[in-house]
């Protein structure tokens, strides 16, 4: 058994690391307002005597094992939670109303904690490693802002994971290439003439033409885009009218768009703001089409990939690293680290018995909680083996 699962799997670090997620768990906050976050972990680095920055991207942390010189390598949490309300009943619930790590996050910290605990007394192969605690990754792109603030200097490669419901416990998913999609907001804004409910015939009901806008986006993706490319088109949120007896003047949609390639996405947003104008156009009502750069494609680097799937081979055995098949829509805003240098972004089975048909996002979500030491000690041996690969190199980092 590799040493970092070893002592990854005793029963105090079990025990720790599970009642840290616990905490982090209780205390949910929104992208870029993760304070009590913030305190908690700077809390548990403190106790783990290892040097840390604070306030980068307002509440993200930068915490370092390096010496002076060397190749160095990044490992990477996110911190944020989701605008939702638990109903998870479990005893360490959120404690912050409206508010819910219903995505992993708290999973993800707790990780990466362990990962330092693991690292703190360890031989880093003459080489350092940065951990990255980042906020404001749901839709937030903090990653970007992080990338701003400095925390990539000196840093070589870069590694991280999600939890995913998809896969059981002690399966981890490695895959080169595009793993994760270009996600793009989109808004729609359709001015109409208001009147009352009883005389139609004296309005433009954009209402109506909202309806007709939300079915025609279903055939540009059925209708406009090779089946083979892998594209969704979402409407999220519909907003329009304040009485029942009134027809409202202005209605507005959000969605998302959701591709795998650079020519499909460019297809989907032209035809998108077609058919928005020409429906508006063809019943009298005015619309304004906006949509909104958001992540780039997360795409794992060969050599990166492959430094992965041997850390996952020695930590969970080359019969558990399994592939995902099919790249992800989601999005992630890893992403933005890869552009700017190589490396690999995994997925932790976590599936948890009675909770398999329930997704992230969702008001129920949880996972399986003996993840948490494998990814710690996954974590722990890629920042190692990458080491080892950059070393041979040759290539240097510098520290924090």
């Amino acid at each position: 058994m590799d040493k970092f699962l070893k002592k990854a799997l005793s029963p105090p670090f079990k025990e720790w690391i599970i009642e840290t997620r616990r905490v982090l768990h209780a205390h949910p906050e929104p992208s870029f307002k993760e304070y009590k976050t913030q305190a908690i972990l700077a809390e548990v680095l403190e106790e783990l005597d290892v040097p840390f920055k604070k306030g980068l991207a307002k509440t993200g942390l930068l915490a370092a094992l390096t010496p002076d010189h060397g190749p160095c390598v990044a490992l990477r949490a996110d911190m944020d939670a989701l605008p939702m309300e638990e109903r998870t009943g479990l005893e360490f619930s959120s404690k912050n109303p409206g508010f819910m790590h219903a995505c992993g996050h708290d999973g993800h910290m707790a990780m990466l904690l362990g990962a330092i605990r693991l690292l703190k007394d360890e031989e880093l192969c003459g080489g350092g490693v940065k951990f990255i605690f980042q906020p404001g990754e749901e839709g937030g792109g903090g990653a970007k802002t992080m990338i701003e603030e400095g925390v990539l200097e000196g840093v070589s490669m870069i590694f991280g994971g999600h939890i995913d419901r998809h896969f059981p416990p002690g399966k981890i998913a490695c895959d080169k290439g595009l793993i994760c999609a270009y996600t793009d907001p989109f808004t729609v804004e359709i001015i109409g003439q208001g009147g009352h409910a009883a005389r139609p015939h004296e309005t433009v009901d954009c209402i109506v033409v909202a309806s007709l806008i939300v079915m025609e986006i279903q055939t540009l993706v059925s209708r406009e885009i090779d089946p083979t490319y892998p594209t969704v088109v979402t409407v999220g949120e519909i907003h329009g009218g304040n009485a029942h007896n009134c027809i409202a003047e202005r209605t507005v949609l959000k969605g998302t768009v959701r591709t795998t390639n650079e020519k499909i996405r460019a297809t989907i947003l032209k035809g998108l703001e077609r058919l928005v104008h020409a429906t508006g156009h063809l019943h009298g009502a005015k619309t304004e089409f906006l949509w909104h750069p958001g992540y780039p494609p997360v795409i794992n680097d060969p050599t990166g990939t492959a430094i992965a799937h041997r850390a996952a081979s020695a930590i969970v055995g080359e019969e558990n690293v399994v592939h995902q098949r099919y790249p992800s829509l989601g999005g992630e805003d890893f992403a933005f680290y890869l552009e700017k240098v190589p490396g690999c972004f995994v997925r932790f089975g976590a599936q948890k018995k009675g909770l398999e048909g329930v997704p992230a996002h969702s008001p129920y979500f949880d996972f399986d909680e003996s993840i948490l030491p494998i990814g710690a000690a996954f974590l722990a041996k890629v920042a190692i083996e990458a080491l080892k690969e950059l070393k041979g190199m040759g290539k240097n980092g510098s520290r924090v």
